[in-house]
């Protein structure tokens, strides 16, 4: 009872510390994991053995690979592209420039981290708004929700998604199937209650439309050679997440043998690639299945399986509603990943013991994704994109981000629970 007492506290501290940010996240996550696996040793249920076979490296590696891509990628010019083009397409007009960005930074998170997407495309936004004489606010906020919303549809969009699909033995195709429909649905809500929050902002026609018309997007491609190349690998890559049942690949495999494929044929300085890396979120996953694999080892996520295996009388499909509302709340306020990554033994728990986890998987990504949107903390790329704010006059505060986040979430996970009662024989296949 100590020892599940001890590391319970342990976790729960880090969690704290993640959320009040009082220290770097991968700190807090070395210092839990540092602290877990000494008092499993001091009280002997756990080692450093143990914490090395609890940590799940085919999303490591998962991550690994895309990371490498993005490094790739990211100094070519493409993002800016993409930007520049969706802000000529539209004209200058508000409600159309607010659509175009949203579909291109959607569609680019759905298969690249959306952190790095919006760190690249936020300050080519704000250059466009800057141009056309209107505020950025609404279209900031857009790319950080919808690249959020959008990135749960498929299995690397999100890191959630990564986890869960290898906890579940998920393919990418399971993703597409039973994800997918739900998220485009919930995106469109997502897109239509921004629309009507931001109703006056976007009301405002810009004074300066023509100028943005003579935007070049070629000119925003500093090395188009190379951006060929690494698009040319991750479309393989992507090809391969289909194929990767029939083949028998691992994601893991696959992004780190496309990641490998891009480096030689690209030929890029070694060290510039190895420095846009985030080691610090590869370290900090590390830590936390450590510190999760401690947990475990306590009894601590036992007894809380026993607690929830109490519920047996709740039909499964409202067991399932309350897991993705309750995930969704927690994420909020505590990045997803954590949450994740501890709730993922509980369901194997649970489903050691007889009750069919299938559904309650999606659940935990639906309610995971879509909960991140609530509050500036909920999500990095909400973080990220109100700190880029801050280069603009109306930078975007908590108390703002209260007022139009949290009503997209509250929509989307109304709207996600709506579809998920209604497809739930979907979900037990």
């Amino acid at each position: 009872m100590i020892a599940q007492f001890l590391a319970a506290l342990i976790f729960l501290a880090s969690l704290w510390l993640i959320f009040t940010e009082k220290l770097n996240r991968t700190i807090t996550g070395l210092l839990g994991a540092a602290l877990m696996v000494g008092l499993g040793k001091l009280l002997g249920f756990y080692d450093e053995a143990r914490a090395i076979a609890a940590v799940d490296y085919n999303t490591l590696g998962l991550l690994l690979g895309m990371m490498i891509l993005v490094a790739l990628l990211e100094p070519t010019g493409f993002f800016q592209f993409l930007a520049v083009w969706a802000g000529r397409i539209s004209q200058g007009r508000p409600v159309r420039l607010l659509i175009l960005l949203g579909v291109v930074t959607t569609i680019v998170s759905m298969f690249l981290d959306n952190v790095t997407t919006v760190v690249l495309i936020a300050p080519v936004t704000i250059l466009i708004c800057e141009i056309l004489g209107i505020s950025a606010t609404p279209y900031l906020m857009a790319e950080a929700l919808l690249s959020d919303t959008g990135g749960v549809s498929t299995l690397v969009g999100d890191p959630p998604n990564m986890l869960i699909a290898s906890a579940a033995g998920f393919s990418f195709n399971d993703f597409l199937t039973h994800s997918l429909p739900i998220v485009v649905v919930v995106w469109f809500t997502a897109l239509l209650v921004l629309r009507y929050l931001f109703r006056r902002e976007l009301a405002v026609l810009p004074p300066n439309t023509e100028a943005v018309l003579k935007l070049d997007p070629r000119e925003s491609l500093d090395d188009p050679k190379t951006a060929q190349r690494v698009l040319l690998v991750l479309g393989g890559a992507i090809l391969l997440f289909f194929l990767e049942e029939l083949f028998g690949l691992s994601p893991a495999f696959i992004a780190l043998g496309a990641a490998s494929i891009a480096l030689v044929w690209v030929r890029p300085d070694i060290n510039d690639v190895l420095r846009r890396i985030e080691w610090g979120v590869l370290i900090f996953f590390g830590a936390l299945f450590v510190m999760v694999g401690g947990l475990e080892a306590s009894g601590a996520l036992g007894g809380l399986v026993s607690l929830l295996e109490r519920l047996d009388t709740i039909p499964p499909v409202l067991l399932g509603l309350v897991l993705l509302w309750f995930s969704a709340g927690l994420s909020a306020f505590v990045d997803n990943v954590p949450i994740t990554i501890a709730l993922i033994p509980v369901l194997q728990g649970l489903g050691a013991r007889g009750v069919d986890i299938q559904p309650l998987w999606w659940a935990l990504a639906f309610g995971a994704g879509f909960g991140g949107n609530g509050t500036i903390i909920g999500s990095t790329a909400n973080i990220v994109v109100a700190s880029i704010s801050e280069r603009t006059r109306t930078p975007i505060t908590s108390q703002l981000w209260n007022k139009r986040g949290l009503p997209v979430m509250l929509a989307t996970c109304t709207v996600a629970s709506v579809l998920y009662f209604i497809l739930y024989p979907m979900f037990t296949r």
